[in-house]
């Protein structure tokens, strides 16, 4: 008859070999269904079903027996396959004996051994034996997480080892998948297990019967001797020989046993001080432990060991454990010690900064760790400053600035913003500067900017620890549990008034310093010595103090974002203001000084409207001084447009107003200036005999005093027409409020400067020609009374207007706009001197009146483009002063003689028709 299923099969045995009671997987196939159907179990044997534990069908868990082979095989009898066969065998190893007299050196576990006197196991922990499924059938582990099962059993555990016990978690971390079926076959395992064990002990005493009833018998027969004898209580009796044989049977035994007990005595007490540090060598090693990891750098273990072994032997009274606690304690000590001092350390990072508060705060150090590290952050951060300014004071960052060819440090305002596009008019500015030109960011520039990164790269981490700080963020989760961040915050709260001038005293720190190489007259006399010093320094110009601003603007800004109150930032902020004021008034005090160098500068080359590059140039140089302010006068948030201030308005004005004198200035100097280089006028009748005495105006011309005196005229009305109109846009532009002063007082100026040259040269061209109009006149003892009939026009007169025509080409080579003006005023001269030389004859004869009148007739139609209303009144006087012509004759020979002299002088005058006025192609 077939059976329902095969029979077991062993195909493996995990260990091979080992002594008794060693613990035995065995792996195969149709190991049985469940713990019922296994009803036996042998290795080498040896009867082992009652250690046997089924794990599923293909996997039995027991221990070997002390069988009597050493080598044999795996057999496995189910009550549904029958006896089973094994591929595998297991070697049983024998312990070697050992005489009472022998020492050893084996390590005995008292914990588990087993007896050999009694074949009993001794001393086997019921845990080394409990089954991983205790249940008996398949596991099943559920996909619930960790933290949720704590979470729906608080103080609860799945381990059915512990106290806390949870059959729910168990089932439902290892057979929520498993069926109602399966959990009734587990019921009947459970069941079945506890049957096990008791038939187990039951066995045991079975085991045992025979013994007892052999002692049994031995005991009933010495006690029939006894009454057979009947001397059992007499002296010298069988009972009382055997007592004293077994006394000295003992006694011999004690002596011979004696060194044996002492040394296992011994051996005990070893094995008890071992089984102790082996039990406690976390504690005992420790200080070592600690020492290592202090030197290693891992401060996270060295506080995880010692919160553990605070909480263990802390309050021990235990004596060694109390001195190796007191030891871990002085290192513990010595770390705090160590931590507190790399925390002070300064430079560091904010990242270590944190990581050593938060290791103090786990080793409950004493104090505030936290606020001393915030404490000496700011000592360090102002001593760091102080440092950068004493650098520099005492010469470690020298740089020598090359300077330039007036020995100026510091750029001109023209050679400012020599890179960007030059204005319409004008090219002297269009020069490159050449390679020569250098110079180097001056002491002050790089002192501020060394400082503002002090300040950005320092205060930045030191506000953030703060607000670590208050937050409580510098603790970890010990700290918190510890109360800690509580603490820390009250000490916070307590100590903001502190924190808070601790920033006052940096920020005014950096202003004072600042303040100190920049405006030193802005400090107290009692702080000048300690923030200034800097007596050598170079006066910056306006750009160099753009680039400061710009970077004490950075570092406000960088500090602004940190969400610094406002409050403590105005010191800033008002350091800013006095640095934009300062820049615009230096800038246009640099502005003043190069405006007066222009003059060096004029090349005297002029355009087709008989203007030079100087208007053009000066016009660049304020333009360029408006651009270099923007920045200064760029209104941020939080700041206060400069130009709005009254001072600053006032003086802004005013040093405005001087740039413009001091232009006016330069063109008067200009107009007066002389040199060995500069050709002395002559008479300008022998200035006409020359073929060219009207040379070209051309680069390296030097021109005479007279033409200085018409090109600054002619300056001076296209600064009036042009220049200043131009530049009060751009100072309306820019936010400058006393613009229309600034253009009125220039416009006077102008104006004053152009009458005074026009009436110097004026008078230096009308005096010589009216001085000699009276010589003329009278040359050859010519009598008004006594004359010959007029033939012509005397050369005395074309002489007059030949040297009105020098003037007139002298003026036009400059600028014809001038011509009309400087003429008009030239036979306004003439004019008036021949009324006057005419209204001083007193007697006319009759040729002389006719030549008079044909003398003023012909000088007045040739200059008749150029009257003015005094020019006509001084002909009309002239003529009236002379007799009227009444015959027909003298009118005839008049009006011959003037179209004689009309056309003999036609190519001369006709530069006075103003149809031939045509401009000068250069």
């Amino acid at each position: 008859m077939s059976r329902a299923r095969q029979p077991p099969l062993v195909t493996g045995i995990s260990p091979k070999e080992g002594v008794a009671w060693t613990k035995v997987t065995i792996r195969g196939e149709n190991l049985g269904m469940g713990p019922p159907d296994l009803i036996g179990l042998s290795i080498c044997g040896h009867n082992c079903l009652l250690t046997a534990e089924w794990m599923s069908a293909s996997k039995i868990v027991c221990r070997v027996g002390p069988a009597k082979d050493d080598k044999g095989e795996i057999i496995v009898t189910t009550k549904s396959g029958g006896l089973g066969t094994s591929t595998v065998s297991f070697r049983l190893l024998k312990p070697e004996r050992i005489g009472i007299l022998d020492q050893s050196a084996v390590w005995v576990d008292e914990m588990n051994y087993y007896d050999m006197r009694t074949n009993r196991n001794k001393g086997i922990s019921p845990l080394s034996l409990r089954p991983s499924n205790p249940l008996g059938i398949e596991l099943d582990k559920g996909k619930i997480p960790q933290k949720d099962m704590e979470l729906i059993f608080p103080r609860m555990s799945g381990d059915f080892t512990s106290e806390n016990f949870s059959a729910t978690w168990y089932l439902i971390e290892n057979h929520s998948e498993s069926s109602f079926e399966q959990l009734k076959v587990a019921a009947n395992n459970l069941k079945k297990q506890a049957t096990k064990k008791n038939e187990g002990s039951l066995a045991y005493v079975k085991g045992g019967l025979s013994t007892f009833f052999e002692a049994q018998d031995a005991l009933s027969a010495i006690h029939q001797r006894l009454e057979s004898d009947g001397t059992e209580r007499v002296e010298g009796s069988m009972t009382q020989r055997l007592e004293n044989i077994l006394n000295r049977a003992s006694d011999t035994a004690d002596t011979l046993f004696q060194e044996v007990l002492g040394r296992k005595d011994k051996a005990d007490s070893t094995r008890n001080a071992l089984n102790v540090l082996q039990r406690f060598k976390f504690l005992f090693n420790l200080p070592l432990n600690i020492e290592r990891n202090i030197q290693k750098g891992d401060y996270d273990v060295v506080i995880n060991d010692y919160e553990k072994a605070k909480s263990l032997f802390g309050n021990t009274e235990v004596p060694v454990f109390k001195k190796v606690y007191a030891e871990v304690e002085t290192r513990i000590q010595a770390l705090r010690h160590l931590l507190l001092e790399k925390l002070l350390q300064t430079p560091s990072t904010l990242h270590d900064q944190k990581r050593y508060i938060r290791y103090l705060s786990d080793l409950h150090a004493p104090g505030d760790p936290a606020w001393q590290c915030i404490y000496a952050q700011h000592k360090w951060i102002l001593q760091l400053m102080q440092d950068c300014r004493d650098e520099f004071i005492t010469g470690q960052r020298v740089s020598m600035g090359a300077l330039d060819l007036e020995g100026d440090a510091r750029p001109s305002a023209l050679g400012r913003l020599g890179h960007t596009t030059t204005l319409k008019r004008g090219g002297s500015l269009r020069i490159p500067r050449s390679n020569t030109w250098r110079y180097e960011t001056p002491q002050q520039v790089q002192f501020v900017e060394k400082l503002s990164d002090v300040v950005i790269g320092q205060l930045p981490n030191f506000w953030k620890l703060w607000i670590s700080y208050v937050n409580g963020s510098l603790f970890s989760e010990t700290g918190e549990k510890s109360g800690q961040v509580e603490k820390s915050k009250k000490n916070a709260r307590q100590r903001q008034n502190d924190f808070k001038k601790m920033i006052e005293e940096m920020t005014h720190r950096l202003v004072k310093l600042v303040r100190g190489a920049l405006l030193p007259t802005t400090l107290p006399k009692s702080e000048q010595n300690l923030y200034g010093g800097w007596d050598n320094k170079t006066d910056l110009s306006g750009v160099w103090l753009t680039q400061i601003m710009h970077t004490i603007r950075a570092c406000h800004e960088a500090l602004s974002t940190l969400e610094i109150p406002n409050d403590l930032l105005q010191v800033i902020q008002d350091l800013l203001l006095d640095l934009r004021v300062h820049c615009l008034m230096v800038t246009l005090v640099h502005t003043t000084e190069d405006v007066k160098r222009l003059a060096e500068k004029e090349d005297w080359v002029v355009d087709n409207e008989g203007i030079t590059s100087l208007p053009s140039q000066f016009e660049q140089c304020l333009v360029q001084m408006l651009q270099s302010l923007k920045e200064p006068l760029e209104v941020k948030p939080g700041e206060i447009n400069v130009l709005q201030l009254e001072q600053v308005q006032d003086q802004a004005t005013e040093l405005s107003v001087n740039i413009m004198r001091d232009f006016i200035n330069c063109l008067e100097q200009l107009s007066i200036k002389t040199g060995g280089d500069i050709v002395s006028s002559h008479d300008i009748s022998v200035d006409l005999s020359s073929p060219d005495r009207f040379p070209g105006i051309q680069e390296g011309f030097s021109p005479t005093s007279e033409q200085r005196l018409l090109i600054i005229l002619s300056n001076c009305q296209y600064l009036e027409r042009r220049t200043l109109l131009n530049l009060a846009d751009h100072f309306e532009k820019h936010g400058f409020t006393g613009t229309e002063k600034i253009t009125q007082v220039s416009v006077d100026a102008v104006r004053q400067l152009d009458r005074n040259l026009f009436e110097a040269y004026i008078e230096r061209r009308a005096d010589p020609i009216s001085g000699s109009l009276e010589p003329g006149i009278y040359a050859g003892y010519f009598d008004w009374r006594d004359c010959q009939t007029p033939t012509g026009v005397r050369n005395y007169l074309k002489e007059a207007l030949v040297n009105i025509i020098t003037v007139h080409a002298e003026v036009f080579t400059v600028s014809k706009d001038l011509v009309p003006r400087v003429l008009s005023k030239i036979v306004e001269s003439v004019a008036d001197e021949m009324c006057r030389l005419m209204q001083c004859v007193s007697t006319f004869s009759k040729n002389g009146a006719l030549q008079a009148r044909l003398e003023l007739c012909a000088l007045r139609d040739a200059v008749a483009t150029y009257l003015n209303p005094e020019s006509n009144g001084s002909f009309k006087l002239a003529l009236d002063a002379l007799p009227q012509l009444h015959s027909g004759a003298d009118k005839k020979l008049l009006e011959e003689l003037l179209n004689k002299f009309k056309s003999s002088m036609q190519l001369q005058l006709t530069c006075f028709h103003p149809a031939c006025v045509q401009p000068v192609k250069r």
